[in-house]
């Protein structure tokens, strides 16, 4: 799962953006938000996201100024959100590498296709970064490493496996113990792992993924006759 930061000084635009996309179907999870960009380096230092979401105008930092002070620039990918009238200003964020730019109000559309230019981008700094390890590292040490990769990997695949079941079966009265069979694994083991990858234990996923869909449902209009949020299930 990539981890994302949402950095966006108004409420109701940030919350959209939080509960609004199926993050769990585009392989991301929302590990943490900031209303400003003062707020965005203390997230980023805790939470090392692989993808932040910045506003440009943002009160006590903009997101500008978030991006010259963050000693941390290289470890992420951005995409700027921001209105029309700031594109000038906006485009000195592209000094700081920035991915992608969005203009406001955000279509979730080029959001998605956003997300899935900046996953290729981390992906391809990933691979470089492994090569540039095993062409610096001789003998032993290189094949202990490509194992500790294989071992991250494994990791991260066990993690997609317990979203895909997050995401087929939310609507029923399931935990994390309907896996310990199945994965052979405890669940202390499988929440921790579930942790290190998404910032949220498994039942907090499970709400937070819960929530999304019944937004979704009221979207559509269909949440009185197909909203399949247990009702009390909320652990």
């Amino acid at each position: 799962m990539y981890k994302v930061l949402i950095v966006e000084d108004e409420d109701i635009i940030r919350e959209g953006l939080k509960y609004m996309m199926d993050w769990a179907d585009l392989g991301c999870v929302v590990v943490a938000e900031g209303r400003n960009g003062e707020e965005g380096l203390q997230k980023i230092a805790v939470h090392q996201p692989e993808i932040v979401l910045i506003d440009v105008n943002m009160p006590i930092k903009d997101g500008i100024q978030m991006l010259a002070d963050c000693p941390q620039l290289q470890n992420f990918s951005s995409i700027i959100i921001s209105g029309y009238d700031e594109f000038e200003y906006a485009k000195k964020a592209m000094e700081y590498g920035v991915s992608e730019y969005l203009l406001k109000p955000v279509n979730h559309e080029e959001l998605k296709k956003a997300i899935a230019k900046v996953k290729r981008e981390i992906d391809q700094k990933r691979e470089f970064k492994l090569l540039q390890k095993s062409i610096a590292t001789p003998g032993d040490i290189h094949v202990l490493d490509l194992e500790t990769w294989k071992e991250n990997n494994n990791n991260s695949e066990l993690v997609h496996t317990m979203v895909g079941y997050i995401r087929e079966n939310y609507y029923e009265k399931i935990s994390i113990q309907d896996l310990v069979n199945s994965l052979d694994m405890s669940a202390t083991y499988l929440n921790r792992k579930f942790k290190e990858h998404t910032s949220f234990t498994f039942n907090e996923f499970l709400n937070r993924y819960r929530i999304c869909k019944a937004i979704e449902m009221i979207k559509a209009g269909d949440q009185k006759d197909k909203c399949h949020c247990p009702r009390g299930r909320l652990q």
